[in-house]
């Protein structure tokens, strides 16, 4: 196995830590991000070394250019590379969209949109250098519908951006040896669900599902797979 390093973050707990989990399986070592469950993110750091993996914890708020550019720096400095990048930190707020705050919108789109381009950004230096490289953005599954979204607007707006951010940097990366994807999770057992009595337990995913797509995304097998929405969401608003 070559020396890989992956960043996953937002890994502390849910679907970063399942991630963070899934991927030190494949590669040296993995840094794990927090912005404020410390004792959660060190947990998850011994976890990875117990599999005789490499692996530290960072913090820094995502929504600050000047923050993400110092993570990505640390994390270099520490392993001495970031081949990895899977951008999954991405707050939600579940409000009508007429009583959105400028305070909301900037919160949320900050988190999902802004923060994983100062990170794709600021990492994309080493991996042009090394001509290999894969970035991985958390989307939602329904980023690709254009309609209404009374009570998540700003959140699907975000994921929205983020699908084209993604196809953009991979359009520009592909000379490189960089892949640039997004993994889309439906509803998900420990995340966060509607109030809707119709929901079948066979409409959620899991933390798992979506891990096992990232690490995919994040392998050798995808190389010529760059650009592309996966979607893990079962048939839910199929």
């Amino acid at each position: 196995m070559s020396l890989r390093i992956a960043l996953v973050t937002g890994a502390s707990r849910g679907l970063g830590r399942a991630i963070a989990l899934r991927l030190a399986e494949d590669v040296s070592g993995v840094a794990v991000h927090y912005l404020t469950r410390r004792d959660e993110a060190q947990e998850l750091a011994v976890a990875i070394r117990e599999k005789g993996k490499l692996s530290a914890v960072f913090r820094a708020d995502l929504t600050k250019k000047a923050q993400s550019a110092g993570l990505i720096k640390k994390v270099e400095e520490r392993f001495a590379r970031i081949d990895i990048l899977v951008n999954n930190v991405g707050p939600f707020l579940v409000k009508p969209w007429d009583q959105l705050e400028v305070a909301d919108w900037e919160r949320v789109l900050r988190g999902n949109l802004f923060g994983p381009y100062f990170c794709t950004k600021a990492a994309l230096a080493g991996m042009r250098k090394r001509k290999w490289g894969r970035i991985v953005n958390i989307g939602y599954s329904r980023a690709e519908h254009l309609g209404a979204f009374p009570t998540i607007a700003p959140y699907a707006v975000a994921k929205t951006g983020l699908l084209v951010l993604t196809r953009t940097a991979a359009a520009s990366e592909v000379g490189n040896g960089i892949t640039v994807n997004m993994v889309s999770p439906g509803l998900i057992r420990g995340g966060v669900l509607p109030h809707a009595r119709d929901l079948s337990e066979s409409q959620l995913g899991t933390f798992e599902d979506v891990a096992e797509a990232v690490a995919f995304c994040a392998s050798d097998k995808a190389a010529s797979v760059t650009g592309a929405n996966l979607i893990v969401a079962g048939t839910w608003k199929m």
